[in-house]
């Protein structure tokens, strides 16, 4: 499994983004698309994100912008069903990302129905923050937030990034 910076208009990221559309409106009657813009992931200290498997079939995706100084958010991440540990590959790469972009927190909204969501997040060390921006006073809204330090990744195969820098493939967690 190799996660790597992506396009997030390339036809695999389309396919995944459309994916994780149906997923949460299936779960939450919303597709989730109305807060998120592909120009925010595109931006300076920005980025997106692909897992893909050793065939390099795309199975995970997710990205981070930011909103504050010290602070960027996740956005958009989504593993394919049975994936297993492709979500936590993708975020402990976005949680490197947002370290080396200088960020010192992530924070990220999703529905309080979405029970799985918040789950994963939880078990990756997310603790519940007061909402933030259009999520302020959203009742079935939960914001969740992690302070992020600089960690170097493991040694990996080294594949280009869109940004000129190589990264590997982040240590997976075996339970996500």
């Amino acid at each position: 499994m190799k996660v790597e910076l992506a396009d997030p208009e390339s036809p695999e990221a389309q396919q995944l983004l459309a994916s994780l559309s149906q997923t949460l409106q299936q779960i939450t009657g919303s597709s989730g698309t109305a807060s998120f813009d592909i120009s925010d992931v595109k931006a300076e200290g920005a980025c997106f994100a692909i897992c893909r498997l050793s065939t390099g079939v795309p199975v995970a995706c997710g990205a981070l912008r930011p909103l504050q100084p010290s602070v960027a958010e996740l956005k958009r991440m989504f593993a394919v069903p049975n994936s297993k540990s492709a979500g936590a590959a993708v975020l402990a790469f976005l949680e490197q990302m947002a370290s080396e972009f200088g960020y010192g927190e992530l924070w990220l909204e999703t529905r309080r129905v979405n029970e799985r969501a918040v789950s994963f997040y939880e078990r990756h060390g997310y603790r519940p923050i007061p909402n933030f921006g259009r999520y302020t006073g959203r009742a079935e809204a939960i914001c969740l937030g992690k302070r992020v330090s600089f960690v170097p990744l493991p040694p990996q195969p080294a594949t280009q990034s869109l940004h000129g820098a190589s990264y590997g493939k982040p240590q997976s967690d075996p339970d996500a």
